[in-house]
């Protein structure tokens, strides 16, 4: 009798190839269905995964344990997840920060009518530093989060650089700033603004005959993504960016400096951090784990909506309780 857990993906690009690779390195669970919007006669995934269209969500009911959504958060997640939650035990990668408590309400509306489970926000921003920001301020009350990103390329910002008139393609690098960190680091506690936290770095391919002035002063005062930030734009041909930019890496680092005793003079760092060559792939790893831990809620009977910040990480894990026990204290 196959007991493997069943997953279904939504949506094929970087997010979902990534899925497909977790899912096929993970032995207790099987790629059963992928869902898209594009013609599924188009689709050449790498494992020969099932593929339908969306409209066929309804007729897979009973087939898949977890459905993946690997779609946007600007666009395709808000409906979408609530929309396969009417089906499926579903996992989301939704980061909208300011907006994942109304995207929560709308799920868990959506499961507890359904009787399935939603785990929204996994990954690693919001996903694993949001645990770790938990746990910091639970240990250390008495102290100050710090949260750095990068060096990585930034997907959003790039986009935003690339519907610039004159601009063909552009990757834009979020950088720590080295000596803020390092303060940090060293438990001093600092106040730091957004300028001196960090920096950011593009790579522009500009369209022939384009002005790269102009271009260049669009980027440095586009408000809400570089305007804050110093920030440094390098024109390069489409062979150089192609060689020496394809990758997805990022990474980060979450601190929590504090202080316990009677007189709060004795100090603590807390550091957590990730160096990451592809930003999707570990995401998609993140992903993979949670929806185990999804399937085996749902097997207790929970429904509804659920965060990273409510999932036991035994649950995440493929081995027994007796297991986790026997090695990992």
């Amino acid at each position: 009798m196959n007991n493997k857990i069943k997953i279904g993906i939504v949506g094929y690009g970087n997010l979902g190839r990534g899925v497909e690779s977790a899912v096929t390195r993970s032995s207790d669970m099987e790629l059963v269905a992928l869902l898209t919007r594009r013609d599924p006669a188009t689709i050449q995934t790498a494992t020969g995964i099932p593929t339908y269209g969306m409209d066929a969500a309804a007729s897979l009911v009973g087939r898949v344990d977890v459905m993946i959504l690997c779609g946007g958060s600007a666009n395709d997640l808000p409906t979408q997840t609530p929309d396969m939650a009417k089906y499926f035990n579903v996992i989301d990668s939704f980061d909208t920060h300011a907006k994942i408590p109304e995207h929560y309400a709308k799920v868990d509306e959506v499961c507890k009518q359904s009787g399935t489970l939603g785990i929204i926000s996994v990954g690693w921003d919001p996903g694993l530093f949001s645990l770790m920001r938990c746990l910091g301020q639970a240990i250390l009350p008495d102290g100050a989060d710090y949260t750095f990103w990068g060096k990585g390329v930034s997907q959003g910002h790039s986009d935003a650089i690339r519907r610039i008139d004159g601009v063909a393609d552009a990757r834009q690098y979020t950088i720590p700033v080295e000596s803020a960190l390092q303060r940090v680091r060293n438990g001093e506690n600092p106040t730091l603004t957004t300028r001196e936290k960090h920096t950011r770095e593009c790579f522009v391919v500009a369209k022939e005959g384009a002005d790269l002035a102009a271009i260049e002063r669009e980027i440095v005062t586009m408000p809400n993504y570089f305007a804050d930030y110093d920030t440094t734009v390098h024109f390069i041909t489409r062979e150089e960016l192609d060689r020496d930019h394809k990758g997805i890496p990022h990474g980060g680092k979450v601190f929590r400096c504090g202080a316990t005793g009677l007189d709060g003079q004795t100090k603590h760092v807390m550091e957590f951090g990730l160096t990451l060559e592809s930003n999707p792939e570990f995401t998609s790893s993140v992903l993979v784990a949670y929806a185990r831990a999804a399937y085996r809620l749902s097997k207790e009977g929970q429904n509804g909506c659920k965060t990273v910040l409510d999932i036991p990480p035994a649950y995440l894990h493929p081995a027994s309780g007796e297991t986790l026990r026997a090695t990992l204290l």
